[in-house]
């Protein structure tokens, strides 16, 4: 299961992390963000103890959420030592995440 990042837990869990950290910004009204949860929501098992994967409710996080400019959800970005260096917009396949997990995984 995805971690939930919030306003007060999202420098010490995502932006401090030694690992790579998957981020899904949603909302519960959005249509496409319920389309990728159950992806998120893999991914996080798949990874788990490698990558951090977690979720940013836009509507109770807007501090995050203004931080990394999210104008349009779901976004899932792929943080790495503090960055952004991925960054998708829109529904995707659980594919393109795994491909941007496995890029940047090799990269470390």
């Amino acid at each position: 299961m995805a971690l939930e990042f919030t306003n007060d837990n999202f420098k010490e869990t995502a932006l401090d992390s030694d690992k790579l950290v998957l981020v899904d910004f949603w909302a519960e009204w959005c249509g496409p963000c319920k389309m990728i949860s159950p992806l998120i929501d893999e991914l996080a098992t798949d990874y788990e103890g490698d990558v951090v994967v977690g979720k940013v409710n836009i509507d109770t996080n807007a501090e995050v959420s203004a931080q990394f400019r999210v104008r349009s959800i779901p976004t899932v970005i792929l943080l790495k030592d503090g960055e952004v260096v991925e960054k998708f917009v829109g529904a995707r396949s659980k594919a393109d995440y795994v491909a941007a997990i496995e890029k940047h995984q090799v990269a470390s």
